[in-house]
């Protein structure tokens, strides 16, 4: 007499399987020397002395038609940069006061004994007993009267669309196996899926990208390569000082600032000390030798917070690693103080706040200002215990311009046209077109080089 506790006894009183998967059946066996068709489940398809025949040939697993994916393709900086149509080439920028320089303040010095000149009116450093008190009755034109017309400096960037598409295929035969035996079912669904994440995946790293990267001195930059994608985040939010220090440290020259080269331009135009409404706010210490990487702090933090609203920004949210958010995470909750949840939402129109919806997720804020880790985030610098940047973005200023949105194309064989794919199965691809723009340089921060 036999019991059953378990499946695998099931399958012995049933199928005859033993534990070393023999062939012996012992309810067949009583015919004479029938054998038994069987494999152990968790054993080999083919056990040891069965290559060939009944039971090497009647059993294979079955694995199901869902695919799990076992990779992390999240696209975080994607999600939260703004969306707005294409409706422009570029954009106008107002690059200098009528008086009182360009500036994250109006600059104003002593008056001094210097004698009065229309060129005093409209200068970078307005004299303090001339910056717009006038006397009743006062003469036109007249800078003893302080009434001499002045106007701002204007400046024009400009911007074209990217291209982004990846195109797959799949035969005809591959369509129609697929649909049987252990197969997955509808081919064309699960690779559209699989493609779908990767076109944004791909498109999230191009945010990202580290600014190093676009140095022809580096084998990823070519002239007609790296800048057909997204321009990164990393590349707006630089400076002339920062793209300088990185070709001049001693540590290996992380790029090349030759004039002639595209790390120094955007948007039609070239980062140098006179066009200083170009630059945003960077903190990357001493400089970029292994020596002057620095440790991450709440007073570099808070520098940098302090330097965006003194600049007119208003940062919407920060961008960082996993790693860097850690030791953030380590530096407030000892103290519990600052690190706070609030709930947000990445839309078309950026990371907005929600309040009393119950949608979004929750994140930590500093200071109200939402972190959103992004796991492809770089590190700048050349110590190789650098932890991720941090990203300071004002969304106002900043975002993805689409010409199209991410459209899905597909034909071939399944849908009668074998010859406009030239093979006997079907092409598809994923296209979206667009650029980043940025209308205020000086509103975005980026916090590098830490340890």
């Amino acid at each position: 007499m036999s019991y059953i506790n378990t499946i695998a006894d099931l399958e012995a009183q049933t199928y005859g399987t033993g534990a070393t998967g023999s062939i012996s059946n012992q309810l067949l066996k009583a015919a004479g020397t029938v054998s038994g068709i069987h494999v152990a489940h968790d054993g080999a398809i083919n056990p040891a002395g069965v290559t060939t025949g009944i039971a090497g040939n009647l059993y294979n697993k079955v694995y199901g038609q869902k695919v799990w994916s076992m990779l992390n393709r999240e696209c975080n900086a994607l999600s939260v940069i703004a969306k707005r149509p294409y409706s422009s080439s570029g954009w106008r920028i107002l690059s200098k006061r009528a008086g009182g320089g360009s500036g994250n303040s109006l600059d104003i010095a002593a008056a001094s004994n210097t004698a009065l000149n229309d060129a005093l009116y409209g200068a970078d450093s307005l004299r303090a007993d001339r910056i717009g008190g006038v006397p009743e009755n006062a003469s036109l034109d007249s800078n003893t009267d302080g009434l001499i017309s002045i106007a701002p400096e204007y400046d024009t960037l400009f911007t074209s669309p990217k291209i982004i598409a990846h195109q797959f295929s799949f035969s005809e035969l591959s369509m129609e196996m697929a649909s049987i035996d252990d197969g997955i079912g509808d081919i064309r669904a699960q690779l559209r899926e699989d493609m779908g994440k990767h076109h944004a995946e791909v498109q999230n790293s191009m945010l990202v990208m580290p600014l190093e990267f676009y140095s022809p001195t580096t084998a990823y930059a070519t002239a007609s390569g790296i800048d057909r994608g997204y321009t990164s985040l990393f590349k707006i939010i630089s400076s002339k000082a920062e793209i300088v220090e990185l070709a001049d440290n001693s540590g290996g020259n992380l790029v090349d600032d030759a004039a002639d080269q595209a790390i120094d331009h955007l948007y039609g135009k070239q980062r140098s000390d006179t066009i200083g409404y170009m630059d945003s706010e960077v903190s990357f210490g001493a400089g970029y030798t292994s020596a002057e990487a620095r440790q991450l702090t709440l007073t570099v933090i808070n520098d940098m917070v302090r330097r965006l609203r003194v600049a007119g920004g208003s940062p919407k949210v920060i961008l960082t690693g996993y790693d860097t958010l850690q030791v953030l995470s380590d530096l407030l909750q000892a103290q519990e103080r600052f690190m706070d949840r609030k709930e947000i939402v990445p839309t078309v129109n950026g990371v907005r706040g929600v309040k009393g919806a119950e949608v979004g997720f929750r994140v930590s804020t500093y200071y109200d200002i939402p972190l959103i880790p992004v796991a492809a985030m770089p590190s700048t610098g050349n110590n190789s215990s650098l932890i991720s940047d941090m990203l300071f973005l004002d969304t106002d200023h900043l975002w993805l311009s689409v010409m199209k949105p991410t459209q899905y194309f597909e034909d071939g064989i399944s849908n009668g046209n074998p010859f406009g794919v030239g093979s006997l199965g079907n092409k598809a691809l994923y296209r979206t077109m667009g650029e980043m723009g940025c209308s205020y340089f000086k509103g975005q921060g980026k916090i590098t080089n830490l340890l």
